[in-house]
């Protein structure tokens, strides 16, 4: 009879705690060590035959590096999302060695919560669109920064001049003066600065185009359906393929949209229901980009311009699922607003919904990719 031990891993950039729950035993530490592939090696050498090995450690700031490093020499790994870790509520004690064993501990008992490891495709397309993610907070921040300054000392335009167009920053460069060489020097930091993040953001969505283009046929198939729905164009559709990797992982809708974390929290005991807002236990880049997506439903059904262009060349299936999305989510977004709701609670409402269609087309392309493969 095969015994398993279950390995718990408190990881570091430097170093590896270990501890190991044997099954049945007990729960014992095995010690720390140096976070390094030799030493890696080493440890698992230790552990006993790889086949009886279940190890585990939690998400975090050092990636998927130690997965692939164990999953290589042949060890059954889980990447393990920290928030849904069971913890006691009168334990104040933390420490690596209690950290290693609790993860054994749970692992062993089946209480632990695995997260999707993307492979190195998708974690590559993954960091490119976090990279421009990141530009454009950076270029907001820089503009309230420049905005901010010149409402200050009273420098204001045209009221019919667009705010961030190269009108306007040709303005701010002919007309905006000051006497003091400080504030002089502060505004021309603060341009540039603006001026340095358009050109970041340009440079990343021209890498974005190039990754997608040269991303396996199976990637570009799901990305180019995706855009069949109205509010989720190129940049959209590939975070939602970076982020989810296979969404035919998910059975139900219902799962995606918990995996999102834009359901609903509930507090329900006895005869009394309570429900609050949205719990955002969930990948928020992907909660964020779908909220962004829902507040194209505002208008009317409709299909031409840029998004008829991107169904071009699509199934009539996943065509179909786009404009029942189109109708169904119209009337959501307008039946919620007369009733009272506020837009952006409404649009949150219409983005849970989008999530069942985005599902529905995705999984529909990933089905005939399985089928088309067997054949």
């Amino acid at each position: 009879m095969t015994s398993l031990r279950f390995v718990g891993l408190d990881v570091h950039a430097d170093t590896i705690t270990v501890a190991v729950a044997e099954s049945p035993g007990e729960v014992r530490t095995l010690g720390k060590f140096p976070n390094s592939p030799e030493s890696v090696r080493k440890m698992v050498g230790k552990w006993g035959p790889v086949k009886e090995i279940r190890a585990c450690y939690e998400a975090g700031p050092t990636g998927y590096v130690l997965y692939w490093q164990l999953t290589a020499l042949g060890v059954d790994c889980q990447v393990i999302a920290p928030s849904l870790i069971p913890t006691k509520a009168g334990d104040r004690v933390k420490t690596d060695r209690r950290d290693a064993e609790k993860l054994a501990r749970c692992h062993r008992s089946g209480e632990l919560t695995a997260v999707f490891v993307p492979d190195a495709e998708h974690e590559a397309l993954r960091d490119l669109l976090r990279a421009r993610e990141a530009a454009k907070k950076d270029q907001l921040r820089a503009r309230h920064r420049l905005g901010k300054f010149l409402l200050r000392h009273g420098k204001r335009p045209d009221k019919t001049m667009k705010s961030w167009t190269a009108k306007y920053m040709e303005w701010i460069k002919a007309n905006v003066k000051f006497a003091q060489a400080a504030l002089e020097a502060t505004l021309e930091d603060y341009r540039n600065e603006v001026k340095h993040c358009a050109e970041r953001i340009q440079r990343l969505e021209k890498a974005t185009d190039a990754a997608v283009a040269s991303a396996s046929p199976e990637i570009q198939e799901v990305i180019a359906a995706l855009q069949a729905l109205r509010g989720v164009a190129k940049t959209t559709a590939a975070t939602i393929v970076a982020e989810l990797g296979s969404v035919s992982r998910f059975e139900t809708a219902s799962q995606l949209m918990g995996h999102t974390g834009i359901v609903p929290r509930e507090y329900s005991t006895g005869n009394r229901v309570r429900r609050g807002g949205i719990t955002k236990t969930g990948n928020a880049h992907l909660r964020r980009v779908v909220v962004e997506a829902a507040w194209a439903y505002q208008h009317k059904p409709w299909v031409g311009g840029q998004l008829k262009k991107r169904q071009e060349g699509l199934s009539q299936e996943v065509i179909d699922i786009a404009w029942k999305a189109q109708q169904r989510l119209c009337g959501r977004y307008k039946d919620l607003v007369n009733s009272g709701k506020e837009k952006p609670i409404v649009v949150t409402a219409v983005g849970r919904e989008l999530l069942g269609f985005i599902w529905a087309i995705a999984v529909n392309v990933e089905r005939k990719q399985l089928n088309n493969r067997a054949a």
